[in-house]
């Protein structure tokens, strides 16, 4: 199965704007992003993705494979089905242009599952949240799946909502699990996927992955014990700083794919 990791990246936020080329750990957050995808086994090709001529020349500047999209995009999804148009793979991995991972080897882990578990559509990641304050907050996607691992929800709010915890015991300490911004797409699913429309749901809760939802596209959903970290914020950046210190690129040992159940 022919995989290409996508980094779709835009420059203006609403809340951050120019947050790619922020520094952090010394470097863009850009650069931090790639540096850990390229460290892939399993995929052919890495791809910045971009509709900006600043962020091309720095991500030019470190190595990076850019292609220049064309056109205006809901999502970095849809920026990605741009480019999945014009670069043929059997499989797509959408690592988001703000999402630093732990380890590199979450991205193989997701791909090997994703080629274990065919014909699966798309899939993706969660983790149990490790504190009561990730559960709390709306940057902090949350999600709920069924017994099979497929998603049944996605929300910035804290989902299960534990309406009497002390009736039943144990039931206080379901954990909530923080969904980790990584999909992983057919080429036939983007193809369908950025030919729909903006849902309700998407459009409330500024989620991409609920446009799948509410059109029957089942996501499956693996856990993992490894963690990633989106930067939203001015504010987040400190903890990005602090994240950084205690991970990095061939921290982990590599060799058989382990930490998604």
């Amino acid at each position: 199965m022919k995989t290409v990791i996508v980094i779709p990246v835009r420059y203006a936020s609403s809340r951050f704007p120019g947050k790619p080329l922020i520094s952090i750990g010394g470097s863009p957050l850009i650069q931090q992003i790639w540096k850990r995808a390229r460290e892939s086994r399993l995929a052919e090709r890495l791809i910045v993705a971009t509709d900006d001529e600043r962020i091309r020349e720095v991500a030019a500047s470190f190595g990076a494979d850019v292609i220049m999209t064309e056109g205006e995009f809901r999502t970095g999804t849809d920026r990605l089905a741009w480019v999945a148009e014009r670069v043929v793979a059997d499989a797509y991995l959408n690592l988001q242009g703000d999402e630093l991972v732990q380890d590199s080897q979450i991205l193989d882990d997701l791909i090997a599952q994703f080629k274990a578990a065919q014909p699966l559509m798309m899939g993706t990641l969660k983790r149990a949240a490790s504190s009561p304050d990730e559960s709390k907050n709306p940057n902090v996607v949350k999600v709920v799946t069924d017994r099979e691992g497929y998603a049944l929800y996605f929300s910035r709010s804290p989902i299960p909502f534990h309406r009497d915890p002390a009736a039943t015991p144990g039931v206080g300490e379901a954990p909530f699990y923080k969904h980790l911004g990584i999909y992983i797409y057919r080429r036939d699913l983007l193809q369908q996927f950025t030919r729909l429309p903006t849902g309700s749901l998407e459009e409330h809760e500024k989620l991409e992955q609920l446009r799948a939802l509410e059109n029957g596209i089942r996501i499956k959903v693996w856990e993992t014990s490894q963690d990633s970290l989106r930067i939203d914020t001015p504010e987040d950046v400190k903890a990005a700083e602090r994240f950084l210190t205690n991970t990095g690129p061939g921290q982990v040992p590599r060799g058989v794919p382990r930490g998604v159940q």
